[in-house]
């Protein structure tokens, strides 16, 4: 515990799964800064370390809307050891744009095969 960063955020959003969810984010000191960790189901992400915490939570939400998480936002709940509760303001992470949907996906293939039985 000796090695944890005396900060904590709340993260909240929806998975990959858009399922909604709100989890704890820790900091770890690492060679060369701070680490982000965040543990959801079976799922933990670990950041490379960075020089603030607030860096490391950056990029642990830029990972998680890499792999599908959306609606991100964090709360700071312990600052130097002290906690904060529900004091400290939301911080809103917009989501990435995400690319349209090609035509040659699989719900167009089913609704062009579709269309391809009824005209015939």
């Amino acid at each position: 515990m000796a090695d944890q960063a005396q900060e904590k955020h709340q993260l909240a959003g929806l998975d990959a799964r858009e399922r909604g969810f709100s989890r704890p984010v820790v900091f770890e000191q690492a060679e060369g800064g701070y680490q982000a960790i965040l543990r959801y189901e079976t799922t933990r992400v670990v950041t490379a370390a960075y020089d603030t915490p607030r860096a490391a939570l950056e990029e642990l939400i830029r990972i998680l809307q890499e792999q599908g998480y959306s609606q991100l936002r964090s709360q700071l709940s312990v600052h130097e050891g002290a906690y904060l509760g529900s004091q400290e303001p939301w911080i809103e992470y917009p989501d990435p744009p995400r690319q349209p949907e090609t035509p040659d996906g699989l719900i167009s293939k089913f609704f062009g095969w579709f269309r391809r039985s009824t005209i015939s």
